[in-house]
């Protein structure tokens, strides 16, 4: 079992949500569930056709005082 990080994001019609480790590879979903749902599959298409990680390393966030 791998496990992948993704992004969340809510706009006007609901969740969009991306898995930064594939190229392209991101989904939606009217709620946060059905986008989790969504994006597994789609995960799961990058790794059927074989895609290769584009190589990023998630290693923390930014913080921005404004």
């Amino acid at each position: 079992m791998k496990s992948y990080p993704i992004i969340i994001e809510q706009d006007e019609t609901g969740y969009v949500v991306s898995c930064p480790v594939f190229k392209g590879c991101y989904s939606q979903g009217n709620t946060i569930d059905e986008a989790l749902k969504n994006i597994k599959e789609a995960i799961e298409l990058c790794i059927d056709d074989e895609e290769n990680p584009v190589g990023s390393i998630i290693v923390g966030n930014v913080v921005l005082e404004r």
